[in-house]
């Protein structure tokens, strides 16, 4: 008896086993399960222990079959294989787990997929009543036309069992040793070839969502459709536009746009049809959520509401005794988060579906100073920032840093993306080609000097470009070349200053500019030669590297 037929019999001797409950059933078990408080407007509260406030990029695993071996990048430090014989141990053990339980089990069916011709279905099955209410939050209903999904035949079947810790001395050698010497008890861990995941000690509600995400990023580019790290939103007039961008740089604030309808917030596919949202909720930061700035998002999370018709979940974020809520209050952990369904936002496009995207932006937080708040990428260059997934982090936010580090996380997205890098940066470029696709790089970091000299980006001028990317107003301007990033630079945007779109205008400084330019350009090419330069990419990609 393989493992999921084992699953389905220990879901049928459970006599308590909930399949597919109500979402408000579902509200109502975890807050009698003590899983989450009830907050004082409504929404679900809940704390997780300090090995659980994030994603563990190292517990997080991939069982290594010969069938996926020339199929993905081992060379990615987050592609960490698994043994396939400690995948079925950790898949016993789960099993053995979740049986000797008197708890109730919760099964949710949901795809992951807004387009039918390719959503995913996703059995879930958890002890926890918490886990399922974000399945149904976060995954989408099982369409009436499932039947014509190129998946409809090939469902997931996901295993999550946040609280429990696996048996340290029986995976010694097996499974990651900690700086302690010990062995981790915990794993998020899939299996591309069987479509199987299992999650064991990781009560952190994103493992679940990102697992999904990261096995829609391995299935898609076989059948010809792009998985993107991205947001999405349309125009009245029908024009789609994407936004990628690591965490900082401006992605959700920008793409929550009063004057135009969002499809969602994070995970998209491109298919031969169009854009489609793999998801049917939010998973939002909510550390220092601003309400004049993201007045969406403050909204779905803090309106009023009955408990079982709120339902949100607020997760470790700082709540004082009277169920109030204090974004701003750092204590706890900096990754607070909120699960909230599409529903809550006041300006969604229901269908979460759209036309071809008329309009990509890249955004970054060039802490360095040197990158112009816009410029326009061609083919090539556009899959070299697709490849590269730039910005900053900041002196201040780790221990150690005293200047801004650059980082690079490939398609803006790098720990869910395993499969080789062209065969993502090939479907971009195929993909914007053929539909005519606009492509800018817009910084929202600092001007007129680095870090701790300049001036980030007035947010004002970032929504006046955003503006006049999307109305196609900088379709028609003149452009020049900048012959050290490789990028074309307007002469003039409406609404900005002509002064700061050079950078190199802004600094006081013209041979500190020059120095500081050439230093990022250097860290750009010795990355990409590091880490693309076996990977058989375009030589016409490779040269829009800086410094080559």
């Amino acid at each position: 008896m393989n493992f999921l037929e084992k699953l389905n019999a220990l879901i049928d001797q459970k006599e308590n086993a909930c399949i597919n409950p109500r979402r408000r059933d579902l509200i109502k078990a975890a807050v009698k399960n003590k899983e989450v408080l009830v907050s004082q407007n409504g929404a679900l509260a809940t704390w997780t222990r300090i090995e659980s406030t994030g994603r563990s990029p190292k517990d997080t695993l991939t069982a290594r079959r010969p069938e996926i071996e020339v199929e993905i990048d081992w060379d990615s430090p987050n592609n960490l294989p698994l043994v396939p014989e400690t995948f079925a141990m950790i898949l016993e053990d789960a099993l053995e787990l979740a049986g000797k339980k008197d708890k109730k089990l919760y099964v949710t069916d949901r795809v992951v997929g807004a387009d039918s011709r390719y959503a995913l279905p996703v059995r879930t099955v958890s002890d926890h009543a918490k886990t399922a209410l974000f399945t149904v939050t976060m995954f989408r209903p099982v369409p009436r036309d499932i039947g014509r999904s190129i998946y409809h035949d090939q469902p997931f079947t996901l295993l999550a069992l946040p609280a429990d810790k696996l048996d340290k001395q029986k995976y010694a050698g097996k499974l990651r040793k900690l700086p302690d010497g010990s062995t981790s008890d915990m794993v998020v861990a899939m299996d591309f070839v069987n479509r199987i995941g299992v999650v064991v000690g990781s009560a952190y509600m994103g493992s679940v969502k990102k697992l999904m995400f990261t096995v829609m990023n391995y299935l898609l580019p076989k059948a010809g459709i792009l998985p993107l790290h991205a947001s999405a939103n349309e125009g009245r007039d029908g024009g789609i536009a994407l936004f990628l961008g690591l965490s900082g740089t401006g992605k959700t604030t920008l793409s929550a746009d009063p004057d135009r309808a969002l499809l969602g917030d994070d995970e998209h596919g491109w298919d031969r049809h169009g854009i489609a949202n793999f998801e049917f909720g939010c998973y939002a930061k909510l550390i220092n959520l601003n309400p004049a700035k993201e007045p969406q998002i403050y909204h779905a999370i803090t309106h009023e509401a009955p408990y079982l018709d709120h339902g949100a979940i607020v997760e470790n974020a700082m709540m004082y005794p009277d169920g109030t809520f204090d974004f701003n209050d750092s204590r706890l952990i900096e990754n607070s988060r909120g699960s909230y369904p599409l529903s809550f936002l006041p300006n969604i496009k229901k269908s979460s579906r759209g036309k071809h995207p008329k309009t990509i932006i890249f955004l970054t937080a060039d802490a360095n100073g040197v990158l112009p708040p816009v410029a326009k990428l061609d083919q090539d260059q556009a899959m070299f920032w697709f490849l590269m997934g730039y910005t900053s982090k900041l002196a201040g936010t780790e221990t150690g840093i005293v200047e801004p580090v650059s980082t690079f996380s490939r398609f803006f997205g790098q720990p869910f993306m395993p499969r080789n890098p062209n065969d993502y940066a090939s479907l971009l470029g195929e993909k914007i080609k053929k539909h005519r696709t606009q492509v800018y790089l817009v910084n929202t970091g600092w001007s007129g000097g680095p870090y701790g000299e300049g001036r980030r980006m007035d947010i004002n001028v970032t929504r006046a470009i955003v503006k006049a990317v999307l109305n196609g107003e900088l379709d028609k301007a003149a452009y020049a070349e900048d012959t050290t990033f490789h990028i074309n630079i307007p002469a003039s945007c409406p609404g900005v200053p002509d002064a700061i779109l050079q950078p190199r205008n802004t600094w006081k400084d013209p041979e500190a500019f020059a120095k500081r330019a050439q230093r990022l350009a250097g860290e750009f090419n010795a990355h990409f030669d590091r880490v693309y330069g076996s990977k058989g990419l375009p030589e016409a990609v490779r040269r829009q590297c800086p410094g080559k």
